[in-house]
């Protein structure tokens, strides 16, 4: 029996989605499956799981409240002031930058990342580190100023690593943006900033978002920025992960928190879905 044009089409697209989708399987929702087990179960005496069936590793996640106080505090913090500086820069470039050099500029945007995170934070340490900008003030009349191992520090860090992440959905929105808006709300008679609320924002709200939660995600499960700017003193839910499963060997422990920790990606993708969909008035935005 010959197949009709729609079960070819059907067959096409499940070839074409299998791999993925068997990709996404074995190395996302196996491994979680495993997490969310082991978070239900209890210490091994010798480390590890033990086979159980108990609440108390949910139970005990206040003993860590400190590491989800900061993740929670520091990781909005630290995407709102990538959001401050990564505006400006992606309006210059999709709007204002000459179209001879945007490619350029664009290029310069994305060149970090071919270095590796570990080589810039460890750069970073050097310039907040007693013989980097503390030593010039110093020479300058200004001493005891602590930079390294502080809040600060990894707030810096923080904007440093993840600005290009911020940047491209951004400029991505923007780019689409029709210039003769702009000209049209001008000869209307609009001040520049009535046009940037009025037209702009909203208009680049997708990417905005996009940016926001991209960069928040990552940040609530970041561990390298913390550890070496933040020297310890400033402790995320990484870190306290890493303690937990290599170094205390709690498994159970450490996957409790590692599935509150997806539960709050979860929660924080709902409400960013929510605030773009009444803010742009569409439901076609993208975080993922």
């Amino acid at each position: 029996m010959p197949l009709t044009p729609a079960t070819k089409r059907n067959l096409v697209t499940s070839a074409l989605v299998a791999p993925a989708a068997a990709w996404l399987f074995v190395f996302l929702v196996l491994p979680f499956i495993a997490i969310l087990v082991f978070a239900f179960g209890e210490r091994a005496p010798e480390g590890g799981y033990q086979a159980a069936f108990t609440f108390a590793q949910f139970a005990n996640l206040g003993s860590r409240a400190a590491a989800f106080r900061n993740t929670l505090m520091i990781a909005p913090v630290g995407a709102f002031f990538c959001l401050i500086v990564a505006y400006p820069v992606a309006y210059y470039l999709a709007v204002k930058a000459s179209p001879k050099y945007r490619l350029v500029l664009v290029s310069l945007v994305v060149v970090p990342f071919w270095t590796s995170l570990l080589v810039r934070t460890y750069a970073w340490m050097y310039i907040l580190g007693s013989r980097g900008l503390p030593n010039l003030l110093d020479m300058v009349g200004i001493s005891d100023v602590r930079m390294l191992n502080t809040p600060g520090a990894v707030l810096l860090g923080i904007v440093y690593g993840y600005l290009p992440l911020m940047i491209m959905p951004i400029y991505v929105s923007l780019e689409k943006l029709d210039l003769r808006l702009l000209e049209a709300s001008a000869d209307l008679g609009a001040r520049p900033l009535s046009t940037f609320f009025g037209i702009t924002l909203p208009l680049s709200l997708p990417g905005v978002m996009t940016g926001t939660a991209l960069v928040t995600i990552l940040l609530l499960g970041e561990y390298l920025i913390p550890q070496l700017l933040g020297g310890g003193k400033v402790f995320f839910i990484g870190n306290a992960l890493v303690d937990l499963f290599l170094q205390s060997r709690n498994w159970p422990f450490g996957s409790a928190i590692a599935v509150t920790l997806v539960a709050v990606v979860v929660l924080v993708l709902l409400v960013a879905m929510r605030i773009a969909w009444r803010f742009a008035g569409t439901r076609q935005v993208d975080l993922v």
